[in-house]
């Protein structure tokens, strides 16, 4: 493999990995809160195929973004008024919420199966994508991109450099210490909950208008389990969410490249290789197996492993609200 064949993959990986970037970035904002929203591969679904239908007959890609965002923000504003006002298990209703989602997405979508739709143009950054290796790979994408890059920075400057994203912390760490300080809890749980949802919604019309264009049935199925993982790699951090989500990326481009040299070998096999990538990495960052690594890790490379490796959830994740 040459070196431009090489930046092609790589541009490659960082196109298939942006609506994962985005929807990472948005489970992260919503698990922050406290919310676990494990509705995403319904959602993902749902708004892959509205997302796509709504551009195509209306020939508008914003309004094919916007319609799966409304998707995403729906469903997760379901998911936290089960659980704010109904005291019912967000685990439940996520299920429950992504059944219903790859249901209602291959009914209502069978008959725009495999049809033709606009999809996101290519825009390349005048004199940026001119530089040397980075240049092609960053800066000669799309809108989506350049959007999901966008995303993890600002995502994570919010979450631990701003008051509002100090809040939010609090609301998913210590909700009553939060309200004694004059933090609305419940409010911010719901606006968290539903911006992660639409940034969800979002990324699943991404899919159908980007990266797989068009749709057909289960277009990103697993995908939202993938995003939930990779949420738990990245120990809540969007930086380390978005790696994780480019990992997985280059997963998959490496099982094409194995396929191809290997085409006696069945392609299920190499198309298990991201699933058991995620399974490794979760066992990876599991507290023994990282306790059991920090003990016999030489002591000059302890504290980048504990960085590293050691990821704990927010401390009221998946937790009612008290009565405030």
């Amino acid at each position: 493999m040459d070196n431009g064949q090489l930046i092609a993959v790589l541009a490659s990986i960082l196109l298939q990995a942006s609506p994962l970037i985005i929807a990472v970035c948005g489970e992260t904002l919503t698990e922050r809160a406290g919310i676990v929203n494990l509705s995403l591969d319904g959602t993902m679904l749902l708004s892959a195929m509205t997302g796509f239908v709504a551009a195509h007959l209306t020939d508008n890609l914003m309004l094919g973004f916007a319609a799966g965002a409304a998707v995403g923000a729906f469903f997760a504003l379901i998911v936290a008024f089960s659980s704010i006002q109904l005291k019912q298990s967000q685990v439940a209703t996520g299920f429950v919420l992504t059944l219903l989602g790859d249901s209602l997405s291959a009914f209502l979508g069978q008959e725009y199966t495999r049809l033709p739709g606009p999809s996101v143009p290519h825009f390349a950054i005048p004199i940026l994508k001119d530089i040397p290796i980075l240049g092609p790979i960053i800066f000669n994408q799309d809108g989506l991109v350049y959007f999901a890059i966008l995303l993890i920075f600002a995502t994570s400057w919010w979450l631990f450099r701003s008051r509002p994203g100090l809040e939010l912390r609090s609301a998913g760490e210590r909700p009553e210490a939060a309200f004694a300080r004059g933090v609305n809890v419940r409010r911010l749980r719901y606006l968290y909950t539903v911006i992660g949802g639409a940034l969800v919604g979002i990324a699943g019309a991404a899919y159908s208008l980007d990266v797989k264009i068009g749709w057909s049935e289960g277009h990103t199925r697993g995908l939202g389990w993938i995003a939930l993982a990779i949420v738990i790699f990245g120990g809540w951090s969007p930086v380390r969410g978005a790696i994780g989500a480019l990992l997985f990326g280059a997963t998959k481009a490496a099982a094409t490249v194995l396929q191809r040299a290997f085409p006696e070998v069945s392609v299920v096999a190499f198309n298990a290789l991201p699933w058991l990538l995620m399974i490794g990495v979760l066992l990876l960052v599991s507290n023994k197996i990282v306790g059991r690594l920090l003990v016999n890790a030489p002591p000059a490379l302890k504290r980048p492993l504990q960085r590293m490796l050691q990821v704990a959830p927010p401390a009221a994740l998946g937790t009612e609200l008290k009565n405030e």
